[in-house]
């Protein structure tokens, strides 16, 4: 049996319950993700070592992108990495506006100790770092004047750099370390979340630590550099962006359009030119995001530094490339990915030789087929359901010593239980016929 923390174990049945992707335990269900292993691991030790990658994953709907993203960010807080996931929305965070996106990774911002957001503690983390530094160099740990000097030297030497591209940064900085040795709180705390991004800070505290202005579209490189610094001197590896979504780009107006693939290209320049060492960037969309009119296609020095050829045989795809492709769930690997959830749901259950005895192999296949059959056949946008319905039946076993499950296919599948891409795959709920 796969064996997993009974922590791991209830992170991932409850997500799976919900419908959701689980945060944690993507390595034990990665299912059809061994291909890219070897080249993703490569890309984030090159990465560790100063380098930065822009990378694109393609994918249909259901495909399992969200997935693939998830499984990359926990494998990179596994290797020492920083990671944010940002969903990209016309309204709440439109890509054109890179200040917001920088916002969302800080309110995002997670550590393999620290959900998000770990902003703060990255940054307290970091102020540590150097009152260490400084007392190894020589400085009191006694004298905390004499400390928050020599820290205050080893702040302006570290971010020397950040300071000539984004002095706003460094000065707000500069008050944090200052209020928190002072003891100012209010000065801390509206100090912090201007380094962090938002909007609305006190213009008294703005001008105590030397700050004019917002933050802008391009400020925000600046502040995104300033970041880097701060976790590469605290010892994380790097940081995995994941800029999710991306496809709803096409949604949007043409002008609004052009500017957000306009600021991606941006992006990518900023991180082939290695302003952004430490920096690993992930994009997802559909096929027609990157192939279509409405979307990378539109501005060919985007299209031509991303663009893939998938016309050949997928099992020669090129996990190295800067585009990858999923293929989405194929039959047998939906059966192995519930293979592994009876695992480890049995793994911690009481009822766990009831659970191998009732849920076999057999009726995990009929499951697969019987929730196909019911999204139209798709199985790519099969998983959730899937899972879904196989967790439910798990429960009723563990809580219901008499309960034992109907043949798989008998499983009701309801209207308001589908989400939007499953009820597309199913026509409309009109192509077919559905048990309600």
């Amino acid at each position: 049996m796969t064996t997993v923390s009974p922590r791991r174990r209830r992170e991932i049945i409850d997500a799976l319950r919900r419908g959701t992707v689980p945060q944690r335990g993507l390595d034990i269900m990665a299912v059809g993700l061994d291909r890219f292993q070897d080249a993703l691991g490569d890309e984030l030790d090159g990465v560790a070592e100063g380098g930065a990658v822009f990378k694109a994953v393609r994918g249909e709907y259901g495909a399992g992108k969200t997935f693939f993203a998830r499984w990359l960010i926990e494998s990179a807080k596994q290797r020492g990495f920083a990671t944010a996931e940002v969903q990209i929305s016309e309204t709440e965070t439109p890509l054109h506006r890179l200040e917001t996106i920088y916002r969302r990774v800080t309110e995002n911002l997670a550590t393999e100790s620290t959900a998000p957001s770990a902003f703060r503690e990255v940054i307290d983390e970091w102020l540590r770092v150097l009152e260490e530094d400084a007392v190894a160099a020589g400085a009191s740990a006694v004298d905390r004047a004499s400390l928050a000097e020599h820290a205050q030297q080893l702040l302006e030497q570290r971010l020397a750099v950040v300071s000539r591209t984004a002095p706003a940064f460094a000065a707000a900085l500069r008050g944090y370390h200052a209020a928190t040795v002072r003891g100012e709180i209010e000065t801390a705390d509206g100090l912090i979340a201007w380094l962090g991004g938002q909007p609305h800070v006190a213009a008294a505290i703005r001008r105590g630590a030397g700050i004019r202005g917002d933050l802008d579209h391009f400020g925000a490189f600046g502040f995104m550099q300033g970041l880097l610094a701060v976790l590469r001197d605290t010892d994380y590896r790097g940081l995995v962006l994941v800029l999710d979504e991306v496809e709803t780009l096409q949604r949007v107006r043409s002008d609004v359009r052009e500017k957000a693939l306009n600021a991606l290209r941006q992006l990518l320049d900023e991180v082939d030119a290695g302003r952004f060492p430490g920096l690993y960037v992930l994009i997802t969309g559909t096929p027609a995001f990157f192939d279509g009119t409405q979307g990378v296609q539109r501005l060919p020095p985007l299209a031509a530094r991303i663009g893939v050829d998938f016309s050949g045989d997928p099992r020669w795809d090129n996990p190295r490339a800067p585009q990858v492709r999923l293929l989405g769930f194929q039959r047998a690997s939906l059966q192995e990915l519930g293979e592994r959830v009876r695992e480890i749901y049995a793994g911690g259950s009481p009822a766990a030789v009831r659970i191998e005895a009732l849920v076999t192999d057999h009726y995990l296949a009929n499951l697969a087929d019987t929730i196909a059959g019911r999204l139209g056949g798709k199985v790519g946008v099969a998983p959730r359901m899937y899972l879904r319905k196989l967790v439910d039946t798990l429960d009723k076993i563990e809580q219901f010593p008499d309960y034992t499950p109907a043949e798989a296919s008998a499983v009701i599948v309801a209207d308001g239980e589908l989400n939007t891409d499953e009820r597309a795959a199913a026509g409309g709920l009109d192509a077919i016929q559905i048990d309600v």
